[in-house]
């Protein structure tokens, strides 16, 4: 299994309008980075993902599982453009801010904190334990 981050701003896709879309899950359109773009065309199903509130929040809020593998991006008719579809596992109990994650020197080579502006991004087994262990939630 592979680990993985999605990040949304909560005001245009929060992690209570993704545990709304229950087992069906939904497309993680709109992106148009072409690395977060082979990210997800890398991605199983069966995969996991944090949930990750941007701007104000920034913070993981959530997990996610690939519920369908990269496809064509239905927001756009422009071929380049790929999508897969997530839906919600569990919330975090606690989430973890990125000033938590950048404070942890086991985390200091984390994507989120090397790429941060990249929406889509991996996770290593190690911080994803790291992660989850901070946010007092179960990893599996």
């Amino acid at each position: 299994m592979a680990y993985w981050l999605f990040k949304s701003e909560p005001s245009t896709w929060s992690w209570d309008d993704q545990q709304a879309q229950g087992d069906a899950g939904e497309e993680w359109d709109g992106v148009r980075n072409y690395q977060a773009r082979n990210f997800m065309r890398d991605m199983k199903l069966g995969d996991r993902g944090f949930f990750y509130h941007s701007q104000k929040e920034k913070s993981v809020v959530g997990i996610v599982e690939i519920c369908a593998e990269s496809h064509p991006d239905s927001s756009t008719d422009d071929e380049r453009w790929e999508c897969v579809d997530i839906k919600a596992i569990r919330s975090f109990v606690t989430p973890v801010t990125l000033e938590q994650i950048k404070a942890d020197p086991r985390l200091s080579d984390m994507a989120l904190v090397k790429s941060s502006r990249l929406s889509v991004q991996p996770v290593t087994a190690e911080e994803w334990k790291i992660v989850c262990a901070l946010g007092n939630t179960d990893p599996e």
